[in-house]
Parts: C-alpha cells; sequence; structure tokens
C-alpha cells in the first residue's frame, strides 16, 4: 500500500510542476498536497516545522502568483486587457511548443492592449512586455517552489 501512496504522491508532485505553467492547474497546492500524502501515509517523515513553512510559502506564492502580474502590467501601463489577452495567447500557444506559449503570452497582450484598449503601437508592446515580465515572474516563482517539493519527495525515497 506504501507503494501506492509514493505514486501518487510523485504524480501529486509532477503534476504541481504543470501547473504551475499551465494555468487550469494549481500547481504549488497540489506539489504541497505530496507532502502531506507521504507524510500521513508513513512513507516519508517531514517534520511539522518543515510543514507549517512549506505551507506558508505555498499559500504565499499562491497568492503573489495573482497580485503580481496584474502589478507588473499596471506599472508599465497596461489595463486589463493586456492581462487577458496574455492569458489567452498563452494558452492558444499551448497546442504548439513551450515557445508558443511564451510567445502567445506576448502576443496576446499586445493584440489585447492595441485592439480594444485603443493605444498606439509603442504604448501596447510596453503594456505587453509588462504583462509578459509578470507571466514570467508568477511562473518562476511556483516553477521553483514545485521543483523544490518535488526534490522533498523523491529524495526520501533514495535514502
Amino acid at each position: 500500500m506504501e507503494t501506492f501512496w509514493i505514486i501518487i504522491a510523485i504524480l501529486c508532485a509532477l503534476t504541481g510542476i504543470a501547473g504551475s505553467v499551465l494555468p487550469v492547474l494549481p500547481g504549488p497546492p497540489v506539489s504541497y498536497a505530496a507532502l502531506l500524502i507521504l507524510h500521513f501515509s508513513g512513507a516519508a517523515h517531514y517534520s511539522t516545522h518543515f510543514l507549517i513553512v512549506a505551507a506558508v510559502l505555498t499559500v504565499a506564492v499562491t497568492v503573489i502568483d495573482y497580485l503580481l502580474p496584474p502589478l507588473i502590467v499596471r506599472r508599465f501601463g497596461g489595463s486589463e486587457y493586456a492581462s487577458r489577452g496574455s492569458l489567452i495567447g498563452m494558452i492558444a500557444g499551448l497546442f504548439l511548443t513551450p515557445v508558443g506559449m511564451i510567445l502567445g503570452s506576448l502576443i496576446g497582450a499586445f493584440i489585447g492592449e492595441y485592439a480594444f484598449a485603443r493605444r498606439r503601437g509603442p504604448e501596447a508592446l510596453r503594456a505587453a512586455v509588462g504583462s509578459f515580465i509578470g507571466f514570467l515572474a508568477g511562473t518562476g516563482i511556483k516553477l521553483i517552489l514545485t521543483v523544490y517539493i518535488l526534490f522533498r519527495v523523491v529524495r526520501p525515497l533514495f535514502t
């Protein structure tokens, strides 16, 4: 039965990493669930202090991911159209490659600003760059946390 929980935990940790990039999956919370599964199944033991710190980091990263991109977009003079366009472009880019996601995010933000916010080319490009930086920042912090959690999930299995 322990093997079952180990497999489920590893799948949760990998899903969490995917969720750091894909907007439809809550990456950090799913990764944190992997720690809890291993801990409470007895397959691995984590200190209470570690689990609390990991929970606080998970909540903080999740909140920051929702707050940071719009703040960066506004800082670059963008509107909500840039944020929405970025999300739509990223989802459209999913069908291509990871590069398609990144370029889709940038192009979608530009189109959102140019077409719907009625901004001129340079202003729309500046907002698109802000949206792109916000996307990268949010994705980056989620990836750092979820990869670290995957490491903490897998490491006890080899010791």
